[in-house]
């Protein structure tokens, strides 16, 4: 059995605390048959295909990544009984989806696809939360006439401040908060939906994000472990990248249970490896494509979480 770890280019990436890179480091170590597979070198023919793909060698430092290179290529067939990894970053678009389409080709071929690719295509990451019990007030169109009807029924309930922010990005980007009484707010809601070029999302702004969002780790329906992620004083993105903090914390039942519902949803499709966003006691992301962050909630437990995941696996 080999793994195939399929990446984004390394120079889009931060060696350092990658999660894939930092799971190929750990399956060295482990003696584990493990190659890189970048973006562009992906591809299936009907008559059969061959696939470049790189030997590494890299060292840990903690949970951290202390080195890393790229050794040597070699060419290869992926066969039955081989796990290829879909780690690539969204946005989720076109091209995101070609890549899918010709992995469901492999997965045709027997080899085992984590996550698999249509549990990814059936599942938005934002509205699958969205449409939890207790989700947050969310809307998704680009109607002007729409988006004022549900921003005047968040006035009616008392709401302050609003969220925009696109469907199928990540980290943080394009995510804007507007107050409820911004006269410029209809006019900025329809420049958002004609720049990212249809439906976006609207919904009440959740002040516990000033207290800090959780991401929970999971596979298989098995919670690996969770970090506190807080952002920056005067800030309302917790995400690591643009300076959040974090720290160690442990799930409430209430959100293990949420959580642990959603995980037995997904693994009917194929979905294992899984990452939440919560707020409060409320999921409000279920990280599905390239789900991240093991290298900074390892830290944050003092332990080596990519060996629990690869007992899973």
């Amino acid at each position: 059995m080999r793994h195939i770890l399929y990446i984004d280019p390394l120079e889009k990436l931060n060696t350092k605390k990658d999660s894939t890179l930092m799971l190929a480091v750990t399956m060295q170590e482990q003696g584990i048959d493990c190659v890189l597979l970048f973006e562009k070198d992906l591809s299936w023919g009907n008559q059969g295909s061959v696939l470049r793909v790189h030997r590494f060698k890299g060292s840990l430092s903690g949970a951290y990544l202390a080195s890393f290179e790229l050794t040597s290529q070699e060419s290869i067939t992926p066969a039955k009984g081989d796990i290829l990894h879909m780690r690539l970053d969204p946005p989720f678009d076109g091209r995101y989806l070609r890549y899918l389409w010709i992995l469901d080709q492999w997965e045709n071929r027997g080899v085992r696809i984590l996550n698999r690719p249509r549990g990814i295509m059936q599942f938005n990451e934002k509205l699958l939360a969205y449409e939890q019990e207790g989700a947050v007030n969310s809307w998704v169109g680009e109607d002007a006439q729409g988006f004022e009807t549900f921003c005047q029924a968040l006035r009616a309930q008392g709401t302050q401040d609003i969220v925009l922010k696109p469907l199928d990005l990540y980290s943080g980007i394009g995510v804007e908060k507007w107050a409820m009484n911004d006269p410029g707010l209809s006019k900025r809601f329809v420049e958002k939906a004609k720049d990212l070029g249809g439906p976006i999302v609207a919904q009440a702004f959740m002040p516990e994000v000033h207290q800090g969002e959780i991401r929970a780790l999971y596979f298989a329906g098995k919670h690996l472990g969770s970090i506190l992620k807080k952002p920056k004083a005067g800030e309302f993105i917790s995400n690591i990248a643009q300076g959040a903090a974090f720290e160690a914390i442990e799930l409430s039942a209430v959100i293990q249970k949420k959580c642990e519902a959603i995980c037995a949803l997904l693994s009917k499709e194929g979905v294992e490896w899984v990452a939440f966003d919560i707020l409060g006691e409320t999921p409000t992301e279920v990280n599905i494509t390239c789900p991240g962050l093991l290298v900074e909630v390892s830290h944050a437990h003092g332990k080596n979480l990519a060996l629990e995941l690869l007992d899973l696996i």
